[in-house]
């Protein structure tokens, strides 16, 4: 018997049916579409906590989708494996003729797709893919002389003056979703087969309230205060529209767009500049940097001993909850690169780890920006006083005392470094480090 030739959507970083770019192009296609969702053995594998909070964010984004799927006479194909066996799999037990996804710019997703599309065409499948999770890709925010911003606050005004309905208008997905392939529901691996366990855990939802942003110049610096979105962890899955959310900025508030001018940045820095996703300074002579790499002083950041308290609170509240102050991000990243000269990619590895809203593009950025070694247009000694930070960003303390319990008690641990010496050192390493050569 003749199989019927289908399309295939593949969710990876857009898990919603909502203005989902790739998967409006895939219902268009004339042919029945499958939703499929692979929980990648590559990536999971590199996970050491097997109670990894995004993991169980991630399958209980995808239970929900195979409901919404199950109400409209579909459902979701969940496979648990590496890509390409998986696909393989696929392509013997339906006769698939498109397969349509959206855009990933990080490294390995590049080599991965590079993979899969090879393999498709191999097998007489088209292999099609499209911009989702940003509103300006690669090299659409360009200069005057076409070449690649790589400093913000330009790259910022051209974005704007770029910017239209066009870019920002919905895909109407749900006029379309009768074109999805007719099938009953198919068996979801559990998180245990995975060999993970399902955390109990609150995340944020995906509303953003039209009053913080309105608020967010006066209220995002302060980490006492409920005042940033949280919106994070869903931009990252995409359990939420990019453009949604640009159009509502838009309207409120100037600063929280430019939030997602930021993302958008850094995702093109990515792209244009791969390097960084791969370890190397995105200014190449702070590879020069002789870092002190102390294990026992950055065991004390992880833990939040360093004795200076609005570090430690930054990373009691990271640890605990897998969320830190964008504030107190600047602040403990500082800390570990310039007062401990540490080695920024030891800090970027640890947030991979422990970030709900971990993204490589915005984390790498983030770290190589507190370094010094990004794209950033101040200069090196920059060195942000804990101290003064929690006195103009924390002033009654609260935020501190939150997350530090063991403030003024015997138990709390005097300064690692006495702020002035290791600013000190940390000029004369990068002074020794950037006049090399």
């Amino acid at each position: 018997m003749q199989k019927e030739k289908i399309a295939v959507f593949w969710f990876r970083r857009d898990l919603r049916l909502h203005d989902n770019a790739g998967f409006y192009r895939a219902l268009k296609s004339g042919l029945p579409v499958l939703p499929l969702f692979i929980f990648d053995k590559a990536i999971l594998d590199q996970l050491d906590n097997k109670e990894d909070k995004r993991v169980t964010f991630i399958y209980q984004v995808i239970a929900d989708l195979k409901k919404k799927l199950g109400k409209l006479d579909s459902d979701m194909e969940v496979k648990y494996g590496f890509p390409a066996d998986i696909w393989k799999e696929l392509l013997i037990n339906y006769d698939i003729g498109e397969v349509y996804t959206n855009h990933d710019y990080e490294p390995y997703a590049q080599d991965r797709d590079g993979e899969i599309g090879a393999l498709l065409i191999e097998n007489g499948a088209e292999f099609k893919t499209f911009k989702d999770q940003v509103i300006f890709e690669k090299q659409e925010v360009l200069t005057g002389q076409n070449t690649v911003y790589t400093v913000f606050t330009p790259y910022s005004k051209a974005w704007r003056a770029k910017l239209n309905d066009f870019y920002l208008s919905s895909y109407p997905t749900e006029k379309y979703f009768s074109k999805l392939y007719k099938t009953k529901t198919q068996e979801i691996p559990t998180l245990k087969e995975m060999g993970f366990l399902e955390t109990d855990h609150d995340f944020p939802s995906d509303e953003v309230r039209s009053s913080l942003i309105e608020n967010y110049e006066a209220t995002r610096n302060y980490p006492a205060i409920p005042g940033t979105s949280r919106i994070g962890i869903h931009l990252r899955f995409g359990t939420v529209s990019i453009r949604d959310l640009a159009r509502k900025a838009l309207e409120k508030s100037g600063t929280w767009l430019n939030e997602l001018i930021w993302r958008d940045f850094y995702h093109q820095i990515l792209w244009n500049f791969p390097q960084v996703g791969e370890g190397k300074a995105f200014r190449a002579e702070y590879d020069n940097i002789r870092w002190r790499n102390n294990e026992a002083e950055f065991k004390l950041w992880c833990e939040g001993k360093t004795g200076y308290p609005l570090v430690d609170a930054g990373m009691h509240q990271l640890n605990e909850t897998g969320f830190m102050h964008n504030r107190v991000r600047m602040v403990t990243a500082s800390f570990l690169t310039k007062h401990l000269l540490i080695d920024w990619r030891w800090g970027e590895a640890y947030f991979a780890a422990k970030l709900l809203d971990f993204d490589m593009a915005s984390n790498n950025g983030g770290w190589q920006w507190a370094a010094g070694s990004g794209t950033d247009a101040a200069p090196y000694f920059r060195i942000f006083n804990p101290t003064a930070q929690a006195e103009k960003f924390d002033k009654k303390g609260e935020y501190i005392k939150k997350w530090v319990l063991e403030l003024n008690s015997l138990n709390y641990p005097a300064p690692i470094v006495d702020h002035k010496f290791a600013r000190e050192r940390c000029l004369q390493a990068y002074k020794e480090a950037l006049t090399k050569g």
